[in-house]
C-alpha cells in the first residue's frame, strides 16, 4: 500500500522539476536528431534507443505532443518548432484514421496542446493556424465517435461504446481518454452527421462510453463475478454485438481478465478524474439526455474512487506498481505492498508508465474533491499523486543517461506477448522506457509546475 506523504507539497519538487525538464529536453533532441520516421512511431526503448513494435501507429502523438509540453514548461522557442513541424508534417492520418480508438492520444497531444497554447496566449494568435487546429480536433473526434457500438444496459439511458481496434465487439478501458477527441470536436460547434444527414451528438456519444467504462470495465465489489474487488479494472470488456450484451472481461496486455493490468487501471484513474472536471464546465441542459448532472457525476465519480483506491491499496509503498495486480510470481516476492517496488528482481517487472499515468488521476480527483469540499477524501488522493510523481522524478526511475533516449525507467509494454527487452543478466524486462510514460510524466510534472507558478489550472478543455 502507498505510504502518503502528507507533508509533501508542490513547492518540494520544484528542484527535481527542473531537472526533470533540463532532461527532458535532452531526450526529445536526442529523438529528433536520430529517429529513423521512416520505420514507423517511436513506441519503447531497447537497449536505450526508441524502436518501434505495436499494432498500430498510436504513440506518434506522445513523440510530437511531448516536445509542445516541453515548449510550455520551459518557453525554448525550438521545442515549439519541433511540435508545431512535425504535427503539420506527420499528424495528418491520424486525423481521419477510422481504424483505431486512440485519437485523444495522437490528436489531443498535439492539435489540442498547440491550440491550448494559443489560447492561452503562449503562442502569437494567428486565425489560420487557429482555425487549422480546430478544424484537426473537429474531424478528429467526429471519427473517433463513429467507432460505436449499441449494447443492452437493462434501461434508460441508451449506452454504447467506442470499439477499440480489435473490433465492434471489444471495448477497452484505455479509451476513456479518448472521449476528449469527442468533447472536444462538440464543444467546437462541429455537427456529426451520419446516414440520411441524421445528426450525431458527439458528447452524448461520449458520456455513453464513459457510462459504459464505468459499467464494465471498473468493479465494486458488488458480486459481479468471483473475482470483484471494489476497484479493480479489467482491459477490455467484450459484447455479443449481435444482441448487444455484455459477456465476460477480458485482458490483451494485462495477465487476465480477472486480474488487474495497472496500466489500464491508471487509464481509468486519470480518464473519469478529467472528465468530471470537464463535466463542470457543461451546462444541465446538455446532459438531460443521458440523465443530467447528478446522475452522470455519480457513476463517474463513483468509478475514480474506487480506481484511485484501488492503486493506493495495491501499490508498493513508493507509489510505483508492478505490472499487474495478479501477476503469477508476485508471490515469490514476498510482503511486496510493504516495500518499495523493486524493479530489478526476477519475478516480476514494474511498469512506471502506469504511475505517471495514475499519479495525475490522484492528483486530479483530490483536487476535484478539495473544490467539493471533501477535505479528507481531497487530500488523501491529492498526497497520494505527489507521493508518487516524487518517486518518478528520482532514481532509479529518471533516467540521468544522457545516452539513453528514454526519460522514465522500467515501464513495460506487452508482458504477455514478450515484447520488452530483457538486459543480459536479467530474469525480467527493466530499465526500458515507453512513449506513452514519456509523455504522461511530461504532462503530470506540467500540471504540478503550474500549481507551483500559479498559473491557470491545466486541462485538456483548456484549449475551448
Amino acid at each position: 500500500m502507498i505510504s502518503i506523504k502528507y507533508d509533501l507539497q508542490p513547492q518540494d519538487l520544484s528542484q527535481k522539476i527542473s531537472t526533470f525538464w533540463h532532461l527532458s529536453g535532452e531526450k526529445i533532441l536526442s529523438i529528433e536528431q536520430n529517429y529513423d520516421v521512416s520505420k514507423g512511431s517511436p513506441v519503447f526503448t531497447k537497449q536505450g534507443k526508441y524502436t518501434t513494435r505495436g499494432w498500430t501507429e498510436w504513440t506518434q502523438g506522445f513523440q510530437f505532443g511531448s516536445a509542445i509540453l516541453q515548449f510550455d514548461a520551459t518557453g525554448e522557442q525550438e521545442f515549439l518548432d519541433i511540435g508545431r513541424k512535425n504535427t503539420l508534417k506527420f499528424m495528418a492520418p491520424h486525423i481521419s484514421h477510422i481504424g483505431v480508438h486512440d485519437h485523444g492520444f495522437n490528436n489531443v497531444s498535439t492539435y489540442g496542446n498547440l491550440l491550448r497554447l494559443m489560447r492561452e496566449g503562449k503562442i502569437a494568435l494567428n486565425e489560420w493556424e487557429k482555425n487549422f487546429y480546430e478544424l484537426a480536433l473537429k474531424i478528429s473526434g467526429a471519427v473517433q465517435a463513429s467507432r460505436w457500438t449499441t449494447i443492452q444496459n437493462g434501461g434508460v439511458p441508451p449506452t454504447g461504446f467506442i470499439h477499440s481496434f480489435n473490433g465492434s465487439h471489444s471495448l477497452f478501458v484505455d479509451t476513456i481518454r479518448s472521449c476528449r477527441a469527442l468533447v472536444i470536436s462538440h464543444q467546437l460547434g462541429h455537427v456529426f452527421q451520419g446516414e440520411g444527414d441524421i445528426k450525431i451528438n458527439m458528447l452524448d456519444r461520449a458520456l455513453q462510453h464513459i457510462k459504459a467504462t464505468a459499467d464494465y470495465s471498473v468493479f465494486y465489489g458488488e458480486g459481479r463475478d468471483s473475482y470483484d474487488v471494489l476497484g479493480r479494472a479489467a482491459h477490455e470488456s467484450i459484447f455479443n454485438v449481435k444482441d448487444g450484451n455484455f459477456r465476460c472481461p477480458n485482458s490483451q496486455q494485462g495477465y487476465s481478465g480477472f486480474t488487474t493490468w495497472t496500466r489500464g487501471l491508471a487509464w481509468a484513474m486519470c480518464g473519469f478524474a478529467e472528465q468530471l472536471e470537464f463535466l463542470e464546465t457543461l451546462e444541465e441542459a446538455e446532459l438531460g439526455a443521458i440523465g443530467g448532472r447528478i446522475f452522470i457525476e455519480k457513476y463517474m465519480l463513483k468509478a475514480a474512487r474506487a480506481t484511485c483506491d484501488f492503486y493506493i491499496e495495491h501499490t508498493p509503498i513508493d507509489g510505483i506498481p508492478y505490472w499487474d495486480t495478479g501477476g503469477p510470481n508476485l508471490h515469490k516476492l514476498g510482503d511486496y505492498l510493504n516495500e518499495k517496488a523493486n524493479p530489478y528482481n526476477d519475478f516480476e517487472p514494474v511498469d512506471s508508465s502506469a504511475a505517471a499515468i495514475g499519479s495525475q488521476g490522484l492528483l486530479r480527483l483530490g483536487n476535484y474533491l478539495l473544490q467539493k469540499g471533501e477535505t479528507e477524501a481531497g487530500k488523501k488522493y491529492w498526497q497520494a499523486g505527489l507521493t508518487v510523481l516524487n518517486s518518478l522524478l528520482d532514481e532509479p526511475y529518471l533516467s540521468k543517461n544522457p545516452t539513453h533516449q528514454g526519460l522514465i525507467l522500467h515501464s513495460i509494454y506487452h508482458q504477455p506477448n514478450g515484447w520488452d527487452y530483457v538486459p543480459e543478466g536479467s530474469k525480467i524486462a527493466n530499465g526500458e522506457s515507453c512513449m506513452w510514460g514519456d509523455y504522461h510524466v511530461r504532462e503530470v510534472a506540467l500540471y504540478v509546475q503550474k500549481i507551483i507558478n500559479n498559473e491557470p489550472y491545466y486541462t485538456f478543455f483548456n484549449c475551448l
